[in-house]
């Protein structure tokens, strides 16, 4: 069977743990290290990682391109511009070409489903970067960020604020997963879908109040109020103007609370600069932790564990 990493709510609870733990261990393993070594045990010796993009990307692209390399792998990237999808080939088509060609491809995209239908076809592993539906690497960034400042995710409580968006569905997915409880606040016309808000079961609370949300909570998340392909952009300003994250929303949160953000961040919108760059703020470790969780996902795409 082809391991695929589409969504969090398709791999089992235990697959994920497995995921997780490995991402600690490869980056306590090359503390000092430089960037461009080798893992000891170079799960992606002789692999070669495809990444096709269909949206910009600064994180997705940078951290991807030395997961492969750190693995001992190395890497081919296009736009779909670049490419025959570009001009009209069937997402099938390109999907059972690239099989005979790479190991594993990563694809950033706008539509779902076009990743779907890559994976049904493919051969080797397909590792969703984004899409307009889900975020499940950056989640599992999150989820380490979280677990290396304040222990295991079990049992705390993460407070979305804002759009009810990919970032936020991909949450949601996690919940029940890593058995985090999730409280979503989001004006009722940008709620997140009720297919994936079905996903996160009684792990999820759905509000309307920011406050109600944060209340408490461990960890405070929020992202940017207008996405690549919103058209709305004066009204998302308006609807979601309640919902930006102040240092009076997150002293509602528990006293030793951090503050998430996937970036890029819009700031004076959804957060303040005394926010992202005060004490509680973990953005730029966050960050990082992209490349060691996009490690371990494509170590498990490739079974080494």
């Amino acid at each position: 069977m082809v391991r695929h990493f589409l969504d969090i709510h398709r791999l089992d609870a235990a697959d994920l743990r497995a995921i997780l733990d490995d991402a600690h261990a490869r980056k306590r393993a090359r503390k000092g290290w430089p960037q461009g070594r080798a893992d000891a045990d170079a799960p992606g010796k002789d692999r070669v990682l495809a990444m096709v993009f269909e949206k910009n990307s600064t994180r997705t692209r940078f951290s991807f391109d030395a997961a492969i390399r750190q693995l001992g792998g190395d890497s081919i990237i296009a736009t779909a511009a670049d490419m025959q999808l570009g001009r009209g080939e069937p997402v099938e088509d390109t999907a059972r070409v690239l099989s005979r060609m790479v190991d594993a491809v990563m694809i950033r995209a706008n539509d779902h489903e076009d990743v779907e239908r890559f994976a049904r076809v493919s051969t080797v592993p397909v590792v969703n970067g984004l899409t307009d539906r889900s975020h499940p690497c950056q989640i599992l960034a999150d989820l380490m960020t979280i677990e290396e400042h304040r222990g295991p995710i079990e049992g705390k409580t993460i407070a979305w604020i804002g759009d009810g968006n990919n970032v936020c569905h991909s949450f949601m997915h996690a919940a029940p997963k890593f058995g985090f409880h999730l409280h979503v606040a989001c004006p009722a016309e940008y709620h997140p879908d009720l297919r994936d808000l079905e996903k996160g079961g009684a792990y999820v609370h759905l509000t309307s109040d920011p406050r109600e949300a944060v209340k408490g909570a461990d960890v405070v998340v929020t992202d940017t109020w207008v996405s690549m392909g919103d058209q709305d952009y004066e009204a998302r300003l308006a609807a979601f103007e309640p919902y930006s994250v102040d240092e009076a929303l997150m002293a509602e949160a528990a006293e030793d609370a951090v503050f998430l953000h996937c970036l890029p961040a819009h700031r004076g919108e959804e957060v303040t600069d005394a926010v992202i760059d005060g004490p509680q703020s973990l953005i730029w470790d966050e960050a990082e932790n992209r490349l060691h969780a996009q490690k371990a996902v494509l170590a498990w795409c490739f079974g080494a564990f």
